[in-house]
C-alpha cells in the first residue's frame, strides 16, 4: 500500500486534551486555544463535550465555548455527546458533528460508562438517528483497542465487533484508539487491516497516546497501511481518567513535524501550532508536552 500523499489531522486538545485538568480553565482561555488551532488550518476541531459536569467539571463551559468560537468556514467543529440531553445541547450549540463512543473491552466498559459493550452501542442508537435526522455528522470511537488497564490483552474480534455496530448506526467517520498509549508498530498493522475489512479505510482513524512513547511509530505504521485521517492534541496535552499511567494525546507538533519530513500535505501551518502550544502551556504553567513544540520554539529565543 503506497503511503497516503495527504492526511486530516483531527485536533482534539481542546475537549480530550482538556478535559482533565484538575484546574479549570476559563472559557476565554478555551476559545482562545480553538480560534488558534482554526486559524493554524485544523480542518476538523473536537471542541467540547455535553456531559454531566458532576463527571467532567472541565467540560461545563462548552456551551459557552462553542457560542464564544470564531467559526472559519469548512471547519467541522465536533462535541462529544454520551446520550440525547448532550446531543440536544451540542444540536442547540451548533456542534457540526457529534462524537458517540464504545469500547473494545468489556470491563473497560463497564467501569467506564457502567454497561456492556452491546448495551452502550444501543444507548447510541437514538443519537445516531437524531443526528442523521439533523443532518450532523457522526463520528464513532472505539477506545481500548489495542490494549486495557483493566483486563489486559483485547483482541481484533472484539473490535472488529464493535465496529460492525458503530457502522450500523451509521457512523461517518471511527476512530480506533489507544487510549493508554501501549500500542506496537506490528500490532497496529493488523488491527487498522481488519479495521479496514469492516470500515471503508478513508474514513478510519488512529487515535494514539504516547504513554510508551510509540504513538509516532503506530502513526507512521497506519500510514504504511493506508490510514489517512489522525488524532493529534496540541502540546501534547490530555490523558485518560479511567486508565492509571496514561499520558497524553500525542501532541500535533510532533506529528506535524513527522508529516513534514514524509512530504505528507496537511494544510496547517506548524508555527502556528508551535504558538498555540505555546499559548495553552504558558496558561498551564507548564512545559508544554511537544519535542517538537519545544524545539521549534526554543530555536525563535
Amino acid at each position: 500500500m503506497t503511503m497516503p500523499t495527504q492526511v486530516k489531522l483531527v485536533e482534539v486538545g481542546p475537549r480530550d486534551g482538556l478535559q482533565n485538568e484538575q484546574e479549570t480553565i476559563p472559557a476565554a482561555v478555551k476559545i482562545e486555544l480553538i480560534n488558534r488551532l482554526s486559524a493554524a488550518g485544523f480542518a476538523n476541531i473536537e471542541a467540547a463535550a455535553f456531559v454531566s459536569p458532576k463527571w467532567v467539571p472541565q467540560m461545563a463551559t462548552s456551551t459557552e465555548v462553542m457560542a464564544g468560537i470564531v467559526r472559519k468556514p469548512g471547519v467541522i467543529y465536533s462535541a462529544l455527546t454520551p446520550n440525547m440531553q448532550g446531543f440536544e445541547a451540542a444540536l442547540a450549540a451548533g456542534a457540526d458533528e457529534v462524537v458517540i463512543f464504545g469500547s473494545a473491552s468489556e470491563a473497560f466498559s463497564q467501569k467506564n460508562i457502567n454497561c456492556s459493550i452491546a448495551e452502550s452501542i444501543a444507548r447510541f442508537a437514538p443519537i445516531a438517528y437524531a443526528a442523521k435526522a439533523a443532518n450532523l455528522r457522526l463520528r464513532g470511537s472505539i477506545s481500548c483497542a489495542f490494549g486495557c488497564p483493566y483486563q489486559g490483552q483485547v483482541t481484533i474480534g472484539n473490535v472488529q465487533d464493535v465496529l460492525r455496530g458503530l457502522r450500523a448506526l451509521g457512523c461517518d467517520e471511527i476512530d480506533i484508539a489507544d487510549t493508554i498509549g501501549v500500542a506496537t508498530a506490528g500490532q497496529v498493522k493488523q488491527v487498522m487491516q481488519a479495521a479496514a475489512e469492516e470500515f471503508p479505510i478513508s474514513a478510519l482513524s488512529g487515535h494514539f497516546h504516547d504513554t510508551y512513547g510509540q504513538a509516532l511509530a503506530n502513526i507512521f505504521a497506519s500510514l504504511e497501511v493506508g490510514i489517512s485521517i489522525f488524532h493529534s492534541s496540541v502540546a501534547g496535552l490530555g490523558g485518560c481518567p479511567y486508565a492509571k499511567g496514561a499520558t497524553g494525546n500525542v501532541a500535533s507538533e510532533d506529528v506535524l513535524y513527522m508529516l513534514r519530513g514524509l512530504d505528507i500535505d496537511t494544510g496547517i501551518d506548524l508555527d502556528a501550532v508551535v504558538d498555540a502550544g505555546q499559548f495553552m502551556a504558558r496558561h498551564l504553567g507548564r512545559k508544554a508536552a511537544s519535542r517538537a513544540g519545544n524545539a521549534l520554539a526554543a530555536k525563535r529565543v
